[in-house]
């Protein structure tokens, strides 16, 4: 716009021809003047004198920033300024156009005189300015006497808008306690009106309500703490009431507020607190451990985890029989039963309990300890209870074999309330299925009912039930277990089937084999066997007993040099003794081998068949000979089978193999109607063939075999209608016989043959054809009509046998 006016600066001084100008009414200054005119004749004789384009004139633009109230209430329109050029003498002459935003609609201009006047009343925070562009034209032709130029209008403000919290109403929140100036929030208003011009956007902030606990800055609105330790307990809610002003909070401004919720949040600046210092509490002596036996509650101010609370027993009467926990629903104390109780023993429990926060805030330590102590007595309840066993659990011992009423021992239960009730006792069934004891119901003794066997069973486990005579419903248990004691019955014996071994270099006093026993009686005090050799084997001069004296023996040689030749097995007796009451003993027999075993002493074998193997000769040396066995063997096998396979190879090449060579004729016969393309006769039994020929000591021809050329070549006529066809097939063979260019090989074509050996021989009809000519076939007419081909062909058949045989 700057560089616009600068260069119609420029045009003016170099023409210097006339000039528009603005002319406004008395309002803020113009911030250009006129700058020269122009005699309106010359330009206006220049225009008449039709020039193709009008004379560029020194222009007479004086431009200038209009200004219109906003808001204005006159009835007349609002006079804006005055639009003029020099050219214009007040002659008529001259024609002023408007255009731009707004004008017609908002803005109009008198054409002769050039007043701009505004139509209606302006805001201008809906629209601070508005552009528009001027012309002053002949008005006769319309022809322009100057370019159009811009210029603005703009709305001059007024302060009409109060300033606005766009976010209101506001919440917000501050510690408890906190001191004077602490942040709370900060608002802000905003003023519509122009920020530019005057103070109309100029905003003063005030507090209206909420004095003396918060204040505001004036500036820059931010809310603090006005008053210290405001608790929360006493007033946890505040509202503030906040009015920004503009004009800069001078009379006559305007003004808008806004609400502030400021929410005193907890801190934990209270300690629990007991509603009464003492407590009282009951429980009846059966309750069981775990057992809820009250409530108390310590009540906090505070709020949240600050009201959080923990308690404790104070250790004295109590703590030993009772605990407390908190819960989590409503912070309560609720004091649990640890212990058992009895009435008998005592009746009442007295101790203290402390409440304090689980959650402290180091600023408030310097108030006080935040705990609280009650004190709680609780009164056990007399219930009348089930009788009392003296022992938890009984153990009893019992000889087997016991006579049937011995006393094995004795519970006793007793009444421990005042009334001391007379209890009676009984066995629990369940626990002696089979009846084995009995017990006394008034002394409470236990005898064996049955004779008792440890072998069958080693441990009883009764349940003794005691029962309360007055009130029969409460009663009590006790376990009794009932040990039967081995009587020693059994005699000992080997552990286990001992088989030792003794080398043939062994030395005299060698250990060969160490052995156990065992009892299948179970002793209280544990087995303990001895060992020694049969009175039968004392002169025994190979071998002995030593005893070792921890239920253990060995095998000791008394001589050296054991010969497989001369024994492989000794049997050695051992007597075996335990030390039960009466004592028992038995003989147990220790098989031994003689075994040749290496310098060390392990053993290498203990068959017979190694004492005639070279003596210097080890197992590696035998592996390694039966191995070289092995390999020539196999080598012998492949050099026999690559000479089969050469001789097999020089009877016949591959090229002159012309073994079972088939030839294909491709004949398609007529089916199953057609009767004349071959004769079924011709289907002969080929073994016929072959007992003929081996009658008349004929050679067969070999297949593999190429037979010598022969000159001549001499076939017999056969006829083709000879009835006979086992004689047309043997004159073909005599033919082929003689024939030298033959293939060596039998060409005979064989047509359902169905094979030999067959214990029902053959069922063929075709070769019942050959041997059973005198059958006849008239049945097969019967049979429908699927079978009439067949029966046509064997009819004929048999009129052409009848026919032979006839001639």
């Amino acid at each position: 716009m700057l560089t616009r006016n600068c260069l119609l600066l420029f045009l003016w001084f170099v023409f210097d021809k006339g000039s528009l100008s603005l002319v406004r009414p008395p309002g803020p200054p113009l911030s250009r003047s006129r700058l020269g005119k122009e005699n309106p004749r010359s330009l206006a004789g220049s225009m008449r004198n039709g020039a193709s384009g009008f004379q560029r004139v020194k222009r007479g633009w004086v431009w200038n920033q209009f200004f219109v109230l906003e808001e204005y209430m006159g009835s007349d329109p609002q006079y804006v300024g005055k639009l003029h050029t020099d050219l214009d003498k007040g002659e008529s002459e001259v024609k002023y156009t408007l255009m731009g935003e707004g004008a017609g609609s908002i803005f109009t201009i008198d054409a002769t005189t050039g007043d701009i006047h505004a139509l209606r009343s302006l805001d201008r925070e809906v629209k601070p300015y508005y552009t528009l562009r001027a012309q002053a034209v002949d008005i006769d032709t319309n022809r322009p006497l100057e370019p159009e130029s811009e210029f603005v209008i703009k709305v001059q403000d007024i302060n009409d808008n109060e300033p606005k919290f766009l976010e209101g109403p506001y919440t917000a929140s501050v510690p408890e306690m906190s001191p004077v100036g602490t942040y709370v929030m900060q608002v802000t208003a905003t003023d519509a009106d122009d920020p530019t011009y005057g103070n109309s956007a100029r905003v003063v902030y005030s507090i209206l309500h909420g004095q003396p606990y918060f204040s505001v800055d004036p500036k820059t609105g931010i809310i603090r703490t006005a008053l210290p330790n405001m608790d929360r307990e006493v007033k946890e809610q505040y509202q503030v009431l906040i009015q920004a002003k503009d004009m800069g909070g001078q009379l006559g401004g305007l003004a808008g507020t806004t609400t502030i919720n400021i929410t005193l949040s907890d801190v934990n600046d209270n300690p629990p607190r007991f509603s009464k210092s003492f407590f009282h509490l009951r429980v009846p002596e059966s309750s069981a451990v775990g057992f809820a036996v009250g409530r108390i509650k310590a009540h906090d101010l505070d709020i949240g985890k600050n009201a959080e609370v923990e308690y404790n027993v104070v250790p004295g009467d109590g703590d030993n029989m009772f605990d407390i926990l908190t819960s989590e629903h409503n912070q309560e104390g609720i004091i649990i039963l640890k212990r058992p109780l009895d009435y008998e023993t005592k009746k009442a429990y007295t101790f203290k309990v402390d409440a304090s926060n689980a959650h402290l805030d180091p600023r408030f330590h310097s108030l006080g300890a935040f705990k609280d102590t009650a004190t709680v007595k609780i009164n056990v309840l007399d219930v009348d209870e089930p009788p009392v066993f003296t022992k938890p659990s009984y153990e009893m011992d019992v000889y087997e074999d016991s006579p049937v009423g011995d006393i094995i021992g004795a519970v006793t239960a007793q009444d421990l309330d005042a009334s001391n009730s007379p209890v009676r006792y009984s066995i629990d069934w369940k626990s002696d299925l089979d009846s084995y004891f009995d017990i006394d119901p008034v002394e409470g003794t236990i005898s064996t009912n049955e004779l008792l066997d440890r072998e069958h069973i080693a441990q009883h486990n009764i349940t003794i039930v005691a029962t309360k005579l007055s009130n029969p419903v409460l009663t009590s248990r006790v376990a009794v277990t009932i040990h039967v004691l081995d009587v020693n019955e059994f005699s000992p014996e080997l552990a286990i089937p001992y088989e030792s071994f003794v080398c043939e270099n062994a030395k005299v006093g060698q250990v060969i084999q160490t052995f156990s026993a065992k009892d299948q009686d179970l002793p209280q005090n544990g087995h303990k066997f001895s060992f020694k050799p049969s009175e039968k084997d004392i002169n025994n001069k190979n071998f002995t007993i030593r005893d070792f004296g921890n239920n253990t023996a060995g095998i000791v040689t008394l001589q050296s040099g054991f010969r497989r030749r001369s024994q492989k097995i000794y049997f050695l007796p051992v007597v075996i003794q335990d030390s039960g009451y009466p004592v028992q003993s038995s003989t147990g027999i220790l098989i031994i081998r003689v075994c040749g075993c290496e310098s060390d002493g392990s053993l290498l074998t203990c068959s017979a068949e190694a004492i005639f193997l070279p003596v210097g000769l080890s197992t590696g040396a035998l592996i390694a000979i039966l191995l070289c066995i092995v390999i020539l063997l196999v080598i012998v096998v492949l050099y026999v089978g690559l000479r089969r396979q050469n001789k097999k190879e020089t009877l016949m090449t591959s090229k002159e193999d012309i073994r079972d060579n088939v030839i294909h004729y491709d004949d398609e016969g007529g089916g199953e109607e057609d009767t004349h393309a071959f004769d079924m006769g011709t289907l002969c039994n080929p073994k016929v063939i072959k007992e003929k020929l081996l009658k008349e000591n004929r050679d067969l021809f070999r297949r593999d075999v190429k037979p010598e050329t022969k000159t001549g070549k001499n076939q017999l006529p056969v006829s083709q209608d000879s009835a006979d066809i086992c004689n047309f097939i043997n004159q073909r063979l005599k033919e082929n016989d003689v024939d030298n260019s033959a293939p060596p090989y039998d060409s005979l074509a064989t047509y359902a043959y169905e094979g030999e050996g067959s214990v029902a021989e053959s069922l063929s009809s075709i070769e019942s054809l050959v041997v059973d000519t005198n059958e006849d076939y008239d049945y097969l007419n019967e049979w429908g009509p699927r079978f009439k081909t067949l029966a046509g062909i064997f009819g004929e058949q048999a009129n052409q046998d009848n026919a032979v045989q006839s001639m």
